[in-house]
């Protein structure tokens, strides 16, 4: 290397040397040592300022959510629920000891000598947060109450940092006793259950005083991962898991000296009760309840104002009437069924709804057995027929729109129509021949003896005279709701669907003289923050008062000398209608007092999964099971009860309608003048009746809805079509119309 080379390297080692030197004199221990201390002070002097600026806030909106109040027109308790947070809050003294250290063995050892944070803890969530392996892991028991009482469960640095603040003042201004306690009185454990109380109830059906230590471990073990360590729906994994962390809790109080090791290895895993609808809505609590909420959402309060709690809802449900219908169905059906060794009495539910007709407020819901054992409610189900009990409503429609019969007579009580059995409706599109019960023949009947006996062929008419849209159009206005509703002739025995709920707020309507009643269940719904006005229960008039009133006039004589007897009493004074639906799938008796509407229904629906309509021919091996049986028994002895062993009220009746007669121009040889011990001879056509609530002449003894006895060999056999009030009829209906065949079993 040349003499020129030399130097310049050692320039240039000079100047490396130079700036190494610079950069140690930048980087001294001291300076280092500096800025490290001056880093520390200002994340210090941020956390006192952050001390300083966030105080404890108020309990956030869930954690003090509370129960509401179901209570009954009297006031007096019917039940509570917790929508969405059930929760009951209990004094830590309440629950044991070694169960109160079940939660600090899972969750937090140190925290009777802890300051409220793990700052490790924290530090691991907030890099789990930046980095967005989402929740955090190792808070303490005081931080998770405060996030569970105070904040939110948002995964945010903000949050984070104010858990960690609030967690401090907590732990310096208040016991570790009280954290506790917050602590599994807000948690949430699964299963719908926010608290102590709450889960012990929901996983082992007994109070937290009442928990044993292996109960306790479990509860805690739950809290970390609740809908994967329910043991009712975990995974096999999650099974393993929750019964790992139940063993690691045990161990842990056997390590900090909270049990003893021999009592530790004599327990066993406490497998829980399977999950189970909350308690207090059993028997029929769980259908008055759901009634009221639907109500309420229509109203405007939807489930989540429900669930925020602190509503007191007074139902119009009268605690007297609603024990007498749950003693009722049982006296008059459940205890003649054999459900279990019966086939068809497995089928049977029954469902009814009772209103006051003066003010619409339904006293009395019977919706099955028992709402946790049968969900779906039968007293507001709309997927049955309501059948014969829609007849009323023809002749309502009839009344109203002064409807004529094919010969020109105004339609009343006294119109005679031809009953003849599979008669062809005359000025129908649509063809249409229904059968009437056994397929009996009645002749020349009026509408008054019509109705008694549930003659199809009459009511199938006389659809067609009103016209099936002006029917459906006051159906409507009197509330049968628009399901499966077609304008067609068959709809005169009511095969559209229709709930008791729905029937019964139609013949209130009748009973409160053609004002529109509408049935609603919630009498008044208080909150501190919020009014609410019920339900309109009485509305404007629908039809008139003459119409409404002749009804009520014909369907008295169904219930004293008709196919509803078996609802006739001296005790009160009564208007019903039978209904059986086609193939017996559906029974029913709607009836009213002056006082009371009520109308019960049975369904056949079978117990397979998914359920389906069945036939209830062969309940408690009576044979049909007709509206005129046992639903107008169970009627019969509620409304007994519910007057309190009767009434004298009567009906105010105005101005009935007795409607026009045209006389044949040659008698009719019908089944009502023959020796047949099923009629008796009827009055001549042009003898009014003396009374509103009779008919002009006497009806049969028997029948379609309470099975006659068979028929005698000098009973005329079908008369052709063509007797008064029905006209020259076309050519015989062929086939059927809404699943209603000529030739099939009919509907009454």
């Amino acid at each position: 290397m040349g003499r020129a080379d030399a130097r310049r390297a050692q320039r240039r080692g000079a100047r490396r040397a130079a700036k190494s030197g610079g950069i140690r004199r930048l980087f001294t221990w001291k300076k280092m040592l500096g800025a490290f201390f001056g880093f520390c002070l200002l994340i210090m002097g941020a956390f006192v300022a952050l001390y300083m600026y966030v105080d404890i806030p108020k309990a956030n909106a869930l954690a003090e959510r509370q129960s509401n109040v179901y209570q009954y027109s009297d006031g007096t308790l019917l039940t509570r629920t917790g929508n969405g947070v059930n929760r009951q809050i209990v004094d830590l003294a309440e629950v044991p000891l070694e169960v109160q250290h079940t939660f600090v063995a899972a969750e937090n050892k140190s925290f009777y000598d802890d300051k409220g944070v793990d700052l490790k803890g924290t530090a691991r969530g907030l890099i789990n947060t930046l980095s967005g392996k989402g929740k955090q892991g190792g808070s303490t028991i005081t931080q998770q109450y405060v996030k569970n009482y105070y904040l939110t469960q948002d995964p945010t640095i903000s949050r984070k940092l104010k858990e960690l603040v609030i967690s401090l003042k907590v732990d310096s201004k208040k016991s570790k006793e009280y954290i506790l306690a917050g602590y599994i009185n807000t948690a949430y454990y699964g299963r719908g259950a926010s608290g102590i109380q709450a889960a012990a109830q929901a996983y082992y059906g007994v109070d937290a005083k009442d928990l044993d230590v292996s109960q306790g471990a479990y509860l805690a073990s739950v809290l970390q991962a609740p809908s994967q360590y329910d043991w009712a729906t975990a995974s096999e994994t999650g099974k393993k898991l929750v019964k790992d962390r139940w063993g690691y809790t045990l161990d842990n109080m056997v390590e900090m000296h909270w049990l003893d090791k021999a009592e530790r290895d004599k327990l066993t895993f406490p497998v829980p009760d399977k999950p189970k609808p909350a308690q207090g809505m059993e028997g029929q609590t769980g259908y008055i309840v759901e009634a009221a909420n639907k109500e309420l959402e229509k109203q405007g309060i939807t489930p989540e104002m429900r669930q925020a709690g602190g509503w007191t809802f007074t139902l119009n449900i009268d605690k007297k009437r609603q024990k007498q219908l749950e003693q009722s169905v049982d006296r008059q059906l459940e205890s003649k069924l054999d459900r279990k060794g019966n086939k068809v009495d497995a089928t049977v539910q029954a469902g009814a709804t009772s209103v006051d007709p003066k003010t619409g407020g339904v006293v009395a819901l019977y919706g099955g057995v028992d709402y946790v054992k049968h969900y779906y409610s039968n007293a507001t189900r709309q997927d049955y027929q309501p059948a014969s009990t829609f007849k009323p409503l023809v002749l309502a429609s009839a009344l109203e729109n002064e409807s004529k019969t094919q010969d020109g007579d105004l339609i009343g009580v006294n119109t005679r129509y031809d009953g003849t059995s599979k008669r062809p409706v005359v000025g129908s599109d649509t063809p249409f021949a229904p059968e009437n019960e056994d397929n009996r023949s009645y002749g020349d009947v009026t509408v008054q003896k019509a109705m008694n006996a549930s003659i199809n062929s009459v009511f199938a008419q006389m659809v067609v005279d009103v016209g099936p849209s002006a029917v459906k159009k006051t159906a409507l206005s009197l509330g049968v709701p628009d399901k499966n509703f077609p304008e067609r002739p068959a709809i005169t025995l009511g095969t559209m669907n229709a709930s008791t709920w729905d029937m019964a707020g139609a013949y209130a309507t009748l009973d409160n003289h053609g004002k529109k009643v509408t049935p609603f269940i919630v009498k008044s719904a208080k909150h501190r923050e919020r009014t609410v006005e019920p339900v309109e229960g009485i509305g404007s008039q629908v039809i008139s008062r003459k119409s409404a009133d002749t009804v009520t006039s014909v369907l008295t004589g169904v219930v004293d000398s008709g196919s509803g007897r078996a609802a006739d009493t001296s005790a009160y004074e009564a208007a019903g209608k039978t209904g059986t639906s086609e193939n017996n799938k559906s029974a029913w008796f709607a009836g009213y007092t002056p006082e009371l509407t009520t109308v019960v229904a049975l369904f056949g629906e079978s117990p397979k999964e998914g359920g389906g309509q069945v036939s209830l021919t062969g309940t408690a091996n009576s044979g049909r099971a007709n509206g005129g049986g046992f639903p107008a028994q169970i009627w019969a002895d509620y409304t007994l009860g519910a007057l309190g062993g009767g009434s004298s009220a009567q009906f105010d009746l105005e101005d009935v309608e007795r409607g026009e007669v045209t006389l044949p121009t040659t008698p009719p040889t019908t089944p009502s003048q023959s020796a047949s011990s099923d009629t008796t001879p009827s009055r001549s056509p042009d003898v009014p009746s003396q009374s509103p609530s009779r008919s002009p002449e006497a009806p049969p003894s028997q029948s379609p809805d309470v099975p006659p006895p068979s028929q005698s060999p000098d009973v005329p056999p079908s008369q052709s079509p063509g007797q008064p009030g029905g006209g020259v009829p076309g050519k015989p209906a062929d086939g059927n119309e809404n699943n209603v065949a000529n030739n099939a079993p009919p509907a009454r």
